[in-house]
């Protein structure tokens, strides 16, 4: 046997049953637990079937991939996929007419009073998980809106529709109906999220059950007040944007922020009618690296997405292949890589609107990436990994020296019960999120992360619209990350990281995934898997992947876990025990592969492959 496919067959054996090959060997058979997806003219994914169906609804009359793409998210909200109307919306963007990625910032900002000295008066150490207290502004209407209006084809009414039918009733599925069971104690402790979620109120389950007809008559209303907004503004001689436009300042300026703002404030919230006023979705530029010829894109430093990007710096220096795929050494150098580049996330990352400036030029520079580097034990974990000093690769003097010195001894490392993982801690370490893929025959490609305001959410007053949970991202203390304090005005760091890769001038892939801190180390993963490894997109999905517990989680109580390693149960037994003597302390899960939604472009046959990890309800379709 050839050596290339002696390796492959290798690859197969720690896959737990099914062989690996890249695209080229198709003469080899594959198999995956779910198929490749293939499409020719348009393809779209996200984190459920009805949510994909949607998306196949809007292409199916015309219209592009952002038109698809914003009637996934409609329906991922109305369906409560892990985040809701009121959560917040990343997104990256090919546009085939400029050739340039552009990145939707709709990340709600921290209201009126919400300070750290709030919160510390409150005898609280992080802002909380749950509750109105929890709510940044709702960013998710204002980004769908924006990235119709800008880049889709479609009226905002015919891209609602689907969730407007939804809102109307559908059959609820199980994954939300128990996840509605399990969090009753805390929805009935807002009156507005109990008539929407107990509609058994009293009985013993008082959730929906699984295929009950969920129905949603306030968020029905809203929807239509803007889809109505907009219809009026198109008879008064406004064009398709202006009239986008114009059901979005009835959103944040009108009687739906009206009643947003009164029914927060009613629970004990924060939000006003100003803060609504005051949102505003920005438009960026994304942040790059070249990864051997691959340009691979990410959101800025609000949200971990540079973490990928630092990581893959370091990476390309190092023979991964060579390693072989998830033997003790790659997995040790991948865990080394990422402890690097996430502590430097937990120190480093933070709004870029307000002060102090993030040191990016520094954090994402090659020489400062042979500098960590070299900063690795390749014998064993180091559990006390530092940020480093990216500001000497941009010219200047650290001004937190002494701070980083002292880092991480206020806070807070998990106490492992005697079963291995703390639940309540791997709840929080991947909470919420969802993500949408989509592409067409045009060229354009997007790829979003959209969250917040998941079960059990806060409702805010008669609007159906679930608050968002984000502000227990922020931290209290300057000394633990001088750039994520909490203030007025201000994005959290947040964990949403949607993925574009382009190379040749063209787009290659695009990817992303839900499930809070493991997004970037999974999605690092996924990218080798068919970048080093010549996995299809599909298997790249499936594969097993590991996950650190060694950076500090962004929810909850902000732990960790020094040392933590969880590996797929198909692991062999071998590299197992040469973990435990590198100092891991190992946990163990049969599916630890995402869920991940992907995109590959075969520009040699012109045609999509679709890839929807085998880890959950994700789905899609392709044409």
């Amino acid at each position: 046997m050839r050596p290339k496919l002696l390796l492959r067959s290798t690859i197969g054996l720690l896959f737990g049953g099914f062989t690996a090959f890249s695209q080229s060997f198709n003469n080899f058979p594959v198999t995956t637990q779910k198929p490749p997806l293939h499409g020719k003219h348009w393809m779209g994914i996200t984190g459920k079937p009805l949510a994909a169906t949607a998306g196949t609804m809007i292409f199916s009359k015309g219209g592009n991939a952002v038109d698809a793409s914003c009637a996934m998210l409609a329906a991922t909200c109305t369906m409560w996929d892990v985040l809701s109307w009121g959560g917040e919306t990343q997104a990256l963007i090919y546009n085939p007419k400029t050739k340039k990625v552009i990145a939707i910032n709709a990340m709600g900002v921290a209201p009126t009073g919400a300070t750290a000295d709030f919160f510390r008066n409150k005898g609280m150490k992080y802002p909380p998980e749950y509750g109105p207290l929890a709510a940044t502004t709702p960013g998710t209407p204002g980004g769908l809106m924006t990235m119709l209006a800008e880049y889709g084809t479609m009226s905002l009414k015919e891209v609602l529709a689907p969730a407007m039918q939804m809102a109307e009733g559908y059959p609820i599925e199980a994954q939300t109906a128990n996840s509605i069971e399990r969090g009753k104690d805390q929805i009935k402790k807002w009156p507005y999220s109990t008539k929407v979620f107990l509609p058994h109120l009293g009985q013993k389950r008082e959730a929906p059950d699984a295929g009950e007809i969920f129905v949603q008559k306030d968020l029905r209303a809203t929807l239509q007040k803007l889809v109505d907004t907009e219809q009026l503004a198109l008879k008064n001689g406004k064009n398709r944007k202006e009239a986008i436009y114009a059901a979005y300042d009835r959103f944040y300026k009108g009687d739906i922020a009206k009643e947003i703002a009164r029914g927060c404030q009613e629970q004990g919230g924060l939000i006003t009618e100003q803060d609504m006023a005051s949102c505003k979705v920005k438009i960026e530029e994304p942040l790059m690296t070249n990864y051997k010829g691959i340009e691979v894109y990410k959101m800025q430093q609000w949200t971990q997405g540079p973490v990928m990007l630092q990581a893959l710096n370091m990476l390309e220096n190092l023979d991964l292949k060579g390693m072989g795929y998830n033997s003790s050494r790659y997995v040790h150098a991948l865990y080394q890589v990422m402890n690097l580049a996430f502590a430097d996330r937990d120190f480093y990352y933070g709004d870029p609107a307000f002060a102090p400036e993030e040191p990016m030029k520094g954090l994402l520079s090659k020489e400062y990436a042979k500098e960590r580097l070299k900063q690795i034990n390749w014998e064993r974990n180091d559990a006390k990994t530092l940020p480093g000093d990216p500001y000497p690769f941009e010219g200047k003097k650290n001004p937190f020296t002494e701070q980083i010195k002292n880092w991480g001894n206020f806070q807070a490392s998990l106490n492992r019960n005697a079963n291995g993982l703390d639940e309540k801690f791997m709840e929080e370490f991947t909470a919420g999120t969802t993500s949408v893929e989509a592409a067409d025959e045009e060229g354009w490609v997007v790829s979003i992360t959209p969250s917040g305001g998941w079960v059990p959410a806060c409702i805010a007053g008669n609007t159906g619209v679930g608050l968002s949970q984000r502000m227990q991202s922020f931290v209290l203390d300057a000394r633990e990350n001088p750039f994520n304090v909490v203030e007025p005005g201000k994005r959290p760091r947040v964990t949403l990281t949607p993925s574009l890769a382009m190379k040749d001038g063209k787009p290659f892939l695009s990817f992303a995934k839900q499930a809070g801190d493991e997004q970037d180390q999974l999605l690092l993963q996924f990218f080798l898997n068919v970048v080093e490894f010549g996995m299809t997109v599909q298997e790249a999905t499936e594969a097993p992947s590991f996950k650190t517990l060694q950076m500090y989680a962004s929810f909850g109580e902000h732990e960790k876990d020094p040392g933590g390693l969880i590996l797929n149960q198909s692991m062999p037994d071998w590299t197992r025990k040469e973990l435990s003597r590198m100092g891991y302390k190992l946990s163990y899960q049969p599916r630890t592969s995402g869920p991940i939604n992907a995109i590959y472009f075969d520009w040699q046959h012109g045609s999509f492959w679709g890839g929807s990890s085998n880890h959950g309800e994700d789905y899609g379709f392709g044409w």
